[in-house]
């Protein structure tokens, strides 16, 4: 089949990869545009852009994929199937009635739970067991379509965001092409979600990795490792001034005191929740390097409380 793949960050990478070794033919690439990253805002092309070096696949990164130049352009293509992973743009009813066959989006959750822009730091946040990809039939909801098929993986006790992430960019393919090979046979069933199931994960901002330090021990370990590396879980701290202190891991300990009250014990760091206890792993003080709590602890004088 003639495939068009629309999308942007690094988790559908392997997909596409899978993509253009397959018996399919990839068309084209909708992406997003380039643009300036960091502090030297030099522009860089967005992952999916630049794992295809050396193809003369059409690649195209219109500033909105809603334009009417941009739907002619994708049109032009004459796509049997549309594949819709990570893109970060709604498609307009335009680009949906576009292919022949179907449009399929791979969405990171176990559709209709974590429907949204943010569905594995939901999953780890909300402390699911599992979670993984499905490949649904796009309509003009949000995460709403048809289920063709789900691919299911246990959350670890140590995920993190960013190591989810990679679990599931992984599995993704295989439930891509098994999708593919059901709608060329003509026996792909597609199943309804189920509305009143159904949660969501919106957007997140760099100030919701504020921690609330009056939450339980445990529900804020979770928001540590669901926030690794995006958009990372900090507080702050008073140590010559008012910083904010970024937290990478935490361990739960059976410890109480105040919220947000510092309970130093030998060299460990822990700080009181609104149950139990935090003893934190690696640490980073804004503007400087990351390093262990121990090691942080040698350097710094504390004061007795941090802020959420």
């Amino acid at each position: 089949m003639r495939i068009v793949f629309i999308g942007t960050g690094d988790i559908g990478v392997p997909t596409l990869h899978a993509l253009l070794k397959s018996e399919h033919e990839v068309v084209g690439v909708v992406t997003q545009p380039d643009k300036p990253v960091g502090r030297s805002q030099s522009i860089e092309s967005p992952p999916i852009k630049e794992a295809l070096p050396g193809t003369k696949i059409p690649v195209l990164q219109p500033a909105r994929i809603k334009d009417q130049q941009a739907i002619d352009e994708i049109r032009a293509l004459k796509p049997d199937v549309l594949v819709v992973m990570a893109y970060g743009q709604i498609l307009p009813r335009g680009v949906l009635e576009i292919p022949k066959t179907a449009c399929l989006n791979l969405h990171a959750s176990l559709l209709p739970r974590w429907r949204g822009a943010t569905p594995i730091q939901a999953a780890i946040a909300a402390g699911d067991r599992e979670t993984g990809i499905t490949v649904m039939c796009m309509d003009e909801g949000l995460d709403t379509g048809d289920i063709l098929l789900q691919r299911t993986i246990d959350i670890l006790p140590g995920d993190t965001g960013g190591s989810l992430h990679e679990r599931l960019a992984q599995i993704a393919p295989e439930a891509l092409l098994q999708s593919l090979e059901m709608l060329a046979k003509g026996i792909a069933r597609r199943t309804p979600q189920d509305n009143a199931s159904a949660t969501y994960a919106p957007k997140l901002k760099r100030e919701d990795g504020r921690i609330d330090w009056s939450e339980s021990a445990e529900v804020i370990e979770r928001r540590i490792r669901a926030f690794d590396p995006w958009p990372g879980a900090f507080t702050t701290i008073s140590i010559n001034g008012t910083h904010n202190l970024k937290i990478f891991s935490a361990a739960v300990v059976d410890l109480r005191g105040k919220p947000g009250e510092i309970l130093r014990k030998q060299n460990e760091l822990i700080v009181a929740a609104g149950k139990g206890a935090l003893s934190l792993g690696e640490v980073q003080l804004e503007g400087k390097r990351r390093m262990s709590a121990p090691n942080f602890l040698r350097g710094h004088t504390l004061i007795a409380r941090v802020a959420g």
